[in-house]
């Protein structure tokens, strides 16, 4: 491994790190088939709608989250509380992957960086800027990293059958969300990000060094595309949450 300037930068392709997922965790009986969702009032009610079991919990230092397996118009998907935060979701794919998991769907709300997208329209991230640290430690360093091409086409054709409008656009990942400056927004947009979220980057190279299939869907929610942010009452959207929830159970049925 070559010494960097930034420590970021020194990639090490070495797969036997010290600490492994399956070193901890063993293959149990759950589907391969999972979705992580932020949105904890909607997964409420998909849980209060469909058959499901309390597989095991998702534990971290501060954090305990039930791993729960759903049967969803007679299909079989886990269902998880996802991580805010680059680490954390990566986190999460490589214990959910050791379990048994391998087809992820991610269901969230994101930032808008032009006016004219409203509130709850549906986006597919198709690549993302890498301006997180936790995907440099799992593919070699570069501005941008790319969605999984099979796994866009499968949410495109659900949202077609479904009628849904949508837009697929480059997202912007970065973990400090009170750092987006009035420069760095510049030039996000100037390099063709339509979105910005916490979690995208990561989540797609954790998903190409593990080799399992993940895609994401975002609904638009606040917005900092004017001179000022607007917050757009983004985390008040219930329904909008909800709907966005059923669609990804959806996709993921189709995976």
């Amino acid at each position: 491994m070559q010494k960097r300037d930034l420590p970021i930068l020194e990639f090490d392709d070495d797969r036997n790190a010290l600490i492994r997922p399956f070193h901890i965790f063993k293959p149990m009986d759950i589907a391969e088939r999972c979705v992580l969702c932020n949105f904890g009032q909607a997964m409420e009610k998909i849980l209060n709608e469909c058959p499901h079991r309390l597989v095991t919990y998702f534990e971290a230092e501060s954090i305990k989250l039930p791993i729960f397996e759903i049967e969803y118009k007679g299909v079989k998907i886990v269902l998880l509380q996802a991580y805010a935060g680059a680490p954390g979701s990566a986190v999460q794919i490589e214990v959910l992957t050791a379990l048994g998991c391998q087809k992820y769907i991610a269901c969230g709300g994101c930032g808008v960086l032009q006016k004219d997208i409203a509130m709850g329209h549906l986006i597919i991230p198709t690549a993302a800027v890498r301006d997180e640290g936790t995907s440099y430690h799992y593919v070699r360093p570069a501005r941008e990293i790319s969605a999984n091409g099979r796994v866009v086409n499968t949410i495109e054709r659900t949202l077609a059958e479904h009628n849904i409008p949508y837009i697929k656009a480059k997202t912007w990942t970065t973990d400090a969300f009170y750092r987006e400056t009035p420069a760095k927004i510049r030039q996000r947009i100037d390099e063709g990000c339509v979105t910005v979220d916490m979690e995208a980057s990561a989540y797609m190279a954790v998903a190409q060094y593990n080799d399992v299939d993940f895609g994401q869907i975002f609904y638009a929610g606040d917005s900092l595309a004017g001179p000022k942010w607007d917050r757009r009452d983004w985390d008040d959207q219930t329904v909008i949450r909800e709907h966005v929830l059923e669609i990804a159970l959806d996709v993921c049925m189709s995976m």
